[in-house]
């Protein structure tokens, strides 16, 4: 998933930027990339194990 997620978002960035230069910005495309990047940063941070997990198991 990850080898899948990382260029699709190297590459919403490329859009976001590229939108960035035109004179005549396209809201729609910017809104698009920032959910796609959104989301996969997202679906990438939730492998991530939290810094408090070792606590919360000691709460329980």
């Amino acid at each position: 998933m990850k080898k899948f997620l990382i260029p699709i978002m190297i590459i919403a960035i490329i859009i976001a930027l590229y939108e960035q230069v035109k004179a005549e910005k396209n809201v729609y495309v910017m809104v698009v990339t920032i959910v796609v990047f959104m989301f996969g940063m997202m679906q990438l941070s939730a492998k991530t194990p939290s810094k408090n997990q070792d606590k919360e198991d000691e709460n329980v």
